[in-house]
């Protein structure tokens, strides 16, 4: 069996490193930037941090800012005209998945006309040709876009999220700076953080998991264990943890897949415009004593990454509640809601089970699923 991984280039660790920006811009010869960034970012002075960067360094910029929270065909399209117009010849893409999702998809397009429809971006597409170059500068601790090779739209007219697989997609650069991440709300970083804790189990216990896979995630779901409360009180150790965390977690996801915590939070998002790390983490235990029998003793890994002591001396069945325990305590610690009962209305379960059910995230779960069987899960959930 071949085992692809695809990673960035190149990745900027560490507070400040945003001024490597203008180094990479000028080595590789770029004129001017397409720079995606969410409106709220921009209204609160996050985006003008890297403007300041280009601008100090006499580097030209189109800025483009009409992003969603879980961006929409529309805001796609529109962005590849943006881009066009200005003159523009690559992207830096500031925020969290949204902006880099958005970033994603339009330099695709601009390099793979025949894919101007965006909904033929769907799935696992064999495109010809690799993006504009990407650079990334992620706000959130959570999403890792900036190393994946995955980006999600959503199609606001069918109610739905399209899960897009490219290694065409990868941005060349990542910066991961944690004073980028200063400024996000208590309740941002306790999702965007549980979102990559979600990432490090569900890549753990994927189908397609294998050891250097489990190298990424047993030590992404170590780091954020101890770093995410930390990151939610604002700590400088926190933030630097969760920034490191998730981006790990994302080298290794990206590579191996995921399962259906992610299938049943793309159909929240795309109907209740629900935050996707919230509804991952109030999925993920759930999910998680489903698939403990397809699992092996990877639980017992995962109990031990948590922080669970004692793990050694547990039965199999010790170990397992031990692991999805230390989730939900995570969970509750950093204020997440316990259920689905104020987001999904009863009526629309079936339309949600059949979407999670067709999502491209399914196929990965580590046991084998039915539209029932997520029917269920989501009943429980109420």
């Amino acid at each position: 069996m071949v085992n692809r991984f695809v990673l960035n280039e190149t990745s900027y660790h560490g507070a400040g490193s945003i001024a490597s920006i203008a180094d990479e811009a000028k080595a590789r010869g770029f004129q001017k930037a397409f720079v995606c960034s969410d409106p709220d970012l921009v209204k609160f002075g996050v985006t003008k941090k890297v403007l300041d960067v280009l601008e100090q360094n006499g580097l030209a910029y189109e800025l483009y800012s009409d992003i969603k929270p879980n961006p929409t065909i529309e805001n796609v399209q529109t962005g590849v005209e943006a881009f066009k117009n200005a003159g523009t010849d690559y992207l830096i893409a500031i925020g969290g998945g949204s902006s880099m999702d958005t970033a994603k998809a339009i330099g695709i397009i601009i390099n793979n006309p025949e894919h101007e429809d965006v909904r033929s971006l769907e799935g696992a597409v064999d495109t010809k040709n690799k993006s504009v170059p990407i650079f990334a500068v992620p706000t959130t601790a959570g999403t890792a876009a900036e190393v994946t090779i995955n980006y999600v739209i959503t199609d606001a007219e069918k109610n739905r999220k399209m899960v897009c697989v490219d290694p065409h997609d990868i941005p060349v650069v990542a910066f991961i700076d944690s004073e980028m991440m200063a400024s996000m709300p208590k309740g941002l970083t306790a999702a965007t953080g549980m979102d990559a804790l979600t990432h490090a189990i569900e890549g753990y216990i994927t189908a397609g998991a294998w050891e250097l896979s489990d190298m990424f995630h047993l030590k992404a779901i170590e780091i954020i264990a101890r770093s995410l409360r930390g990151a939610v009180d604002n700590t400088p150790e926190g933030r630097e943890g969760m920034a490191l965390g998730q981006y790990v977690a994302g080298m290794g996801f990206s590579n191996v897949g995921l399962g259906i915590v992610h299938s049943m939070a793309h159909p929240l998002g795309a109907l209740y415009d629900t935050p996707h790390g919230v509804a991952n983490a109030i999925i993920l235990p759930t999910v998680m004593e489903y698939n403990a029998e397809a699992t092996g003793e990877k639980y017992r890994d995962i109990a031990k990454a948590m922080g669970v002591e004692g793990t050694e001396n547990m039965s199999q069945d010790e170990y397992r509640k031990a692991a999805v325990a230390a989730v939900k305590k995570l969970s509750v610690d950093v204020g997440i809601p316990a259920d689905l009962k104020d987001i999904v209305k009863r009526e629309d379960i079936p339309f949600l089970a059949q979407s999670a059910y067709d999502d491209a995230c399914r196929p990965g779960n580590p046991k084998e699923t039915s539209v029932e069987d997520i029917t269920k899960l989501y009943e429980s959930l109420l």
